[in-house]
């Protein structure tokens, strides 16, 4: 026979999949920034080498803490990389040359003076690359050409 337990059954909180978000001040570790990245955390330790801006604060468990501004800046190299087809040197470039600021609004005084003097919207900057990819494109047509006579 079994025998009741006069203790309360103690459930462990069930892990949700959905992502984290920067809630006001608090750090996020690199797990929980990567899935509010939408990369993997190796990603994030890869781009620290990469771009000397990325250097969150270590806790002392040595553990990466990433502060807002940390993930501000994560999301521009992402945007950089991911959706404006940059290279990983173009985007270092592009960062020179533009202004870290200056790509992620600055203060608040100052992006509203950026927004007084652009338009709301911004063109996409696409990598310099198009002439290459022009004379590739060219090339491979040239080629079909010369299977389809043979």
């Amino acid at each position: 026979m079994a025998r009741a337990s006069s203790k309360p059954a103690i459930s462990k909180p069930r892990r949700s999949g959905a992502a984290p978000t920067v809630a006001g001040d608090r750090p996020l570790k690199i797990g929980e920034a990567a899935r509010l990245m939408g990369v993997e955390a190796y990603v994030l330790r890869f781009w620290e080498t990469q771009f000397p801006f990325l250097r969150p604060r270590h806790a002392s468990s040595s553990h990466r803490m990433y502060l807002p501004r940390d993930i501000e800046l994560l999301q521009l190299v992402k945007r950089l990389l991911h959706v404006e087809g940059y290279t990983i040197a173009g985007a270092k470039k592009h960062i020179k040359e533009v202004g870290l600021d200056t790509l992620c609004g600055g203060s608040a005084q100052s992006s509203a003076k950026i927004s007084d003097e652009t338009p709301a919207k911004e063109p996409i900057r696409r990598p310099r690359d198009q002439p290459a990819l022009a004379e590739i494109r060219n090339e491979l047509e040239s080629l079909r050409r010369l299977l389809e006579d043979s």
